[in-house]
């Protein structure tokens, strides 16, 4: 995995998650990405919002929420997500 993309994804970790209406899903946590190809798969959301426990998503062994990296659409100070990618 290139030392860019490493640093990249540590960058992601504490943002908030919105939607592009502004909801609030949570924070990044963690990051799941393919070992091989280094391409990122899933975010971990940490403290999920009501709202992001009402949706039924995709969630790990732990429980934690998890939101698909191809919904990303924006990364500045949060990262904003298509909604109706993750639904």
């Amino acid at each position: 995995m290139p030392e860019d993309d490493k640093k990249f994804s540590k960058q992601l970790i504490g943002k908030t998650v919105v939607s592009k209406t502004g909801k609030r899903f949570g924070e990044v946590g963690d990051i799941i990405f393919e070992t091989r190809s280094g391409e990122l798969i899933h975010m971990v959301l940490n403290n999920p919002t009501s709202y992001t426990e009402k949706l039924e998503l995709e969630k790990d062994k732990e429980g934690h929420i998890l939101i698909p990296f191809s919904a990303v659409i924006a990364v500045g100070d949060f990262m904003v997500v298509a909604e109706e990618d993750i639904i």
